[in-house]
């Protein structure tokens, strides 16, 4: 054991000596530039580690800008983002408010074309039973609302006040099944009265369709032809849309009419409600005339 550590002594010395005689010729070498060896070596291998070194830290520094930088996009993106959900939010309002502007608009020249005194009402709810096709309005008695007053809108018949509270009305729609109105064909001036359709019908009644009853089988009707109100019922003043015939067939001599109604109902926003009934102006003119 002894004599294999003297010669790994031997060995390593034998290394070191051949390495500092090589170092101490490289100093004393020159190169073709007049530059010692060890100092051209010593000087390239520094280079290298300074090289390296300073492709580490480059590299690192780019890679924490490109960090910062990705986090910066990041949250300008999330800004972006934020803004445009803003714009959008914002656009729609705007949108609401030019559609609620446009049905004020024609709810006040509608106002202004008729003869009857009425007082406008928004619509804040509607019947949650299909069977009981009813809306709520945001007006009631102290507004002068009584019950069995016309409500209509701008595009027709809308229906009837049934219940009032203070500050508050249901009306029942048109298109209820036991909603009815007396009619007039316009082009043949034939008399008949519409109500709502019974789910009986099931298609019509998803449909939201009209029957058109008491028509003489010889009466001239045809698709196409618009329905007035005809002020004989004492509830709808004469000359307000109702709809327009969609079908005509005939059931043992006798019509079988279809009327899509003029309204709407799904789209309504604001109505009108006919404070001076044509019963009412009716009766007035009667106690007018025994009067005299």
């Amino acid at each position: 054991m002894a004599l294999l550590d003297i010669r790994q002594r031997t060995g390593w010395l034998f290394i070191a000596v051949t390495v500092g005689h090589i170092i101490l010729i490289s100093a004393q070498v020159n190169t073709n530039r007049g530059v010692p060896v060890l100092e051209a070596l010593t000087f390239g291998a520094f280079a290298e580690v300074q090289r390296a070194a300073t492709s580490a830290v480059s590299s690192a520094q780019e890679g924490w800008q490109n960090y910062f930088a990705l986090q910066q996009i990041r949250q300008e993106n999330e800004r972006l983002r934020q803004e445009l959900a803003q714009l959008r939010v914002g656009l729609q309002q705007e949108r609401t408010a030019a559609q609620q502007t446009l049905t004020l608009r024609k709810l006040l020249d509608f106002k202004g074309a008729t003869e009857w005194q009425t007082a406008a009402a928004a619509v804040i709810g509607s019947g949650a039973s299909p069977e009981f096709r009813t809306m709520t309005i945001d007006k009631g008695t102290q507004d002068g609302l009584l019950p069995d007053m016309a409500v209509v809108a701008p595009t027709g018949v809308v229906g009837r006040i049934t219940t009032t509270s203070a500050r508050a009305s249901k009306v029942q729609l048109l298109i209820d099944a036991s909603a009815a109105a007396g009619v007039i064909v316009e082009r043949s001036r034939v008399n008949g009265v519409v109500s709502g359709v019974g789910q009986t019908d099931d298609m019509a009644f998803r449909a939201g369709l009209l029957n058109l009853d008491y028509i003489p089988g010889t009466a001239d009707v045809k698709v196409g032809d618009r329905l007035v109100t005809s002020g004989t019922d004492g509830i709808y003043p004469k000359g307000f849309a109702v709809g327009e015939i969609q079908s005509v067939e005939r059931e043992g001599g006798q019509f079988r009419i279809r009327v899509r109604p003029a309204v709407d109902y799904a789209a309504l926003e604001a109505v009108l409600v006919v404070l001076n009934s044509p019963s009412l102006s009716a009766d007035d003119d009667a106690a007018t005339v025994g009067a005299q």
